[in-house]
């Protein structure tokens, strides 16, 4: 199956029906980057839209377009057929385009009326909140939805899965017409996810157009009536569901080659240097075991909520895990804070760099010393000299590009942040680093810096450990990858079975072709 029979299909399966909501050829681009490029989506009355892409392709800039979040740079919002503007979130909701977002924020010390209605509460005529009626209609919106509690009870008193149902209920409450859900089963059990596509069926049958994201495969053929896949922020293709395949699904939202220029480099084949052994952790991941060698780079891949971050923040001791053990150079190692941990010789880049890694009102100087300061200080005093000294021999490596060793972080572009970042960290000596979405909202020759610089990190004998949800940057760069689902590792790959197919079908729990 190729895309433009795809595309084919679905247009003409629907050229009788008018969607309620449609985008036409939406662009929209931030600074360095075009998140989406002229890309189409067709919403209809009483089906589920099923939005399919891989992390990065878009899914989630298209939801904040909808919902008034963002504006968009190019293109048209069609509703009813007639160009419309979403210049803000409460016009969007006006249109009747309402979000469920996989965490939406509530308040446990309200009522549950007062969850759904806060902030667009019905009102008396002389302008105060009409209890009564929001009470009223509260438990209407919850019976239509098959959730049987009071209205008047705290929100602190239900539970996560009739919390769920309050969120729900919240975005039921405007006069809505078209329902977005953002990965809306991830904190679901499998009775509570039940419950849920028969509350979409209860929307479908009411008219709603109901567009439907998720990365599980299951679900989408489950529940949805139609597709369409992003990838790269681009439109690639649109049609039925039943006449569509997992494995052209997985083709369509990977079907391009790691065409990425990266540095070319030979594995070293080192000693083992880190062994991970029965990792546990009560709600973020289970049974997680690996091991990592010298000169090693090994890249973690997984979709949204697959827990590979958690298990690195385990590592770093910024998370403690239930049970399992740590072998460094073939000794257990107990780690409970990241003191630990860069002690032991692990340090980790974290994803947020703004809020984790670095400290932006801070001059670059100051950020890279902080985990090194018994290196630049003497008796308890501070030696300027040497941290300057310390500093400038990290960024010189790196290739940071700043006005002075004195500049503040924050006014540096994101690649030169990262590179602070991971300076930081090198600065230390570590055995082993951790680089959490290296490469994340920076530039293309600033994300070819880091390639580098993580070569000769490995070339060097640094044992690396790779989190990217960047297919070609995982198979451009890791010398194996372990693939995670759901909170547990499902494979390690290696050699010829490092393909972006293979890498999607693991993650997303999807059988090959031919078995069961």
């Amino acid at each position: 199956m190729n895309v433009d029979s795809a595309t084919g299909s679905g247009a003409s399966a629907q050229a009788h029906i008018a969607p309620v909501l449609a985008l036409d050829r939406i662009t929209k681009v931030f600074p360095g980057v075009k998140a989406l490029s002229e890309v189409e989506l067709r919403l209809y009355s009483g089906q589920v839209t099923a939005l399919v892409g891989e992390n990065g392709a878009g899914k989630s800039t298209v939801v904040k377009i909808l919902t008034g979040i963002y504006q968009p740079d190019g293109g048209q919002i069609l509703l009813d057929g007639q160009p419309v503007g979403f210049p803000t979130a409460q016009v969007a909701s006006a249109a009747g385009v309402t979000a469920i977002h996989q965490e939406t924020v509530l308040f446990d010390e309200l009522s549950v009326a007062e969850n759904i209605f806060l902030g667009h509460a019905p009102c008396t005529r002389l302008g105060l909140i009409d209890t009564a009626s929001m009470y009223t209609r509260a438990a209407e919106i919850l019976s239509g939805i098959g959730a049987e509690f009071d209205p008047a009870v705290r929100l602190r008193d239900l539970g996560i899965a009739k919390k769920h149902l309050v969120a729900i209920a919240r975005a039921l409450s405007v006069d809505a017409r078209v329902v977005i859900m953002d990965e809306p089963t991830a904190a679901l059990s499998h009775k509570e996810i039940q419950e849920l596509y028969d509350l979409i069926e209860k929307l479908k049958a009411q008219g709603k157009a109901i567009l439907f994201i998720s990365h599980k495969f299951d679900e989408i053929f489950r529940i949805a009536d139609r597709y369409t896949v992003f990838r790269d922020g681009q439109f690639i293709a649109e049609g039925a569901i039943a006449e569509v395949r997992e494995g052209d699904l997985v083709q369509m939202m990977v079907g391009r080659s790691v065409d990425q220029i990266f540095p070319k480099r030979q594995p070293l084949g080192g000693t083992e240097i880190l062994r991970v052994v029965g990792y546990d952790h009560p709600t973020e991941f289970a049974d997680i075991n690996f091991t990592l060698h010298r000169g090693e780079i090994l890249g973690f891949y997984g979709l949204v909520g697959a827990g590979r971050s958690e298990v690195m923040q385990a590592l770093f001791g910024i998370t403690k895990p239930s049970k399992g053990a740590v072998r460094i150079d073939d000794k257990v190692r107990v780690i409970r804070s990241p003191a630990d941990a860069v002690r032991e010789g692990i340090v980790y880049v974290p994803e947020d760099r703004g809020k984790q890694g670095a400290i932006t009102a801070l001059p670059i100087f100051q950020n890279i010393t902080l985990p090194s300061l018994k290196r630049t200080s003497r008796n308890g005093f501070l030696r300027l000299a040497e941290e300057f000294r310390l500093a400038r021999d990290y960024t010189s490596r790196l290739d940071l590009r700043a006005a002075s060793l004195d500049t503040e972080l924050g006014t540096l572009s994101g690649g030169n942040q990262q590179k602070v970042v991971i300076a930081k960290w090198l600065a230390t000596r570590p055995k082993v680093i951790i680089l959490d979405e290296p490469t994340k909202g920076i530039d293309i020759g600033s994300k070819a810096a880091v390639h580098e610089f993580m070569a000769e990190l490995a070339a060097d004998g640094l044992a690396v450990i790779m989190v990217s949800s960047e297919i070609p940057e995982i198979l451009g760069m890791s010398d194996r990858v372990v693939v995670m689902r759901e909170g547990r590792i499902v494979d390690t790959l290696e050699g010829d079975a490092m393909t972006p197919e293979n890498l999607v079908r693991r993650a997303a729990g999807i059988a090959e072709e031919g078995t069961t």
